[in-house]
């Protein structure tokens, strides 16, 4: 099993809007691409000054799944429009 998390820290310029949009979007995902096994959507409550806005945990049953997941025309819609509206991402991937 692969787990895939990343987390998003947003632009101010409509950051609660943004963070609602990126929520759906990267939810719907899991309808659209069949290696996504599972994925859970998280947005911060906290606000502190060191946290990310918004956070992405999936598993996949093998890194080919990952990377047919990273190239899927449907997650590259979604990616387009992420970093439209985000400053920074960190990506960590593992195997259970």
């Amino acid at each position: 099993m692969i787990v895939h998390i990343v987390m998003f820290k947003f632009k101010e310029e409509k950051i609660e809007e943004n963070i609602k949009i990126v929520e759906q979007k990267l939810n719907d995902l899991l309808e659209k691409i069949d290696v996504l096994q599972s994925m859970e959507v998280g947005v911060d409550f906290n606000r502190s000054q060191r946290a990310f806005d918004l956070s992405l945990y999936s598993k996949f049953e093998s890194k080919e799944d990952l990377k047919t997941y990273a190239t899927h025309p449907e997650h590259l819609k979604v990616l387009e429009f992420i970093r439209e509206v985000t400053l920074k991402t960190k990506v960590v991937d593992y195997s259970l």
